[in-house]
């Protein structure tokens, strides 16, 4: 009863039907008729199929093939193809197993919370210590940039 009234208070006074109740079609849905556009009613969206159609589609197309022939290339560069297969490979296998440990871990009672809690107190701590001011920030950035020297090797 008292959902009931806290619905119809959420809804302004007006009551949904019940679950196996069917409503008529005017109710639920207004009355309009639906006619097709016609171009010489609407000058204004004629001008706009006209700029719509105006642009060139071939600079994204031709970006799709750069990127392609750019791909084919990096590829064909590649020495050790079949050590690039097998970490590919093993990604995929890791991001199973992963996916099957978590699945795992959900379905133990109470451990998906204690996840949750441990998440949201890091992402709390991550925010204190790196976000929240501006030298922190600057600190952040720096290392960061390290990180990518690192690991593009230019360090």
């Amino acid at each position: 009863m008292a959902a009931t009234a806290y619905s119809t208070a959420l809804l302004g006074g007006a009551r949904l039907p019940a679950a196996g109740a069917v409503s008529p079609p005017s109710i639920l849905l207004p009355g309009r008729s639906f006619s097709p556009l016609l171009l010489q009613h609407a000058p204004r969206l004629s001008l706009l199929l006209v700029k719509a159609s105006s642009d060139d589609t071939s600079t994204s197309a031709a970006s799709g093939d750069e990127l392609i022939e750019d791909l084919k290339a990096k590829w064909d560069a590649v020495e050790n193809k079949s050590t690039v297969l097998t970490y590919a490979g093993g990604a995929i296998v890791a991001l199973w197993l992963s996916s099957v440990i978590v699945g795992a871990l959900n379905s133990v009672p109470l451990l998906p919370k204690f996840m949750e809690l441990v998440g949201l107190g890091y992402s709390g701590w991550f925010v204190y210590r790196y976000l929240l001011y501006k030298e922190s920030r600057k600190e952040l950035a720096d290392d960061i940039e390290s990180l990518k020297k690192r690991i593009g090797g230019t360090e």
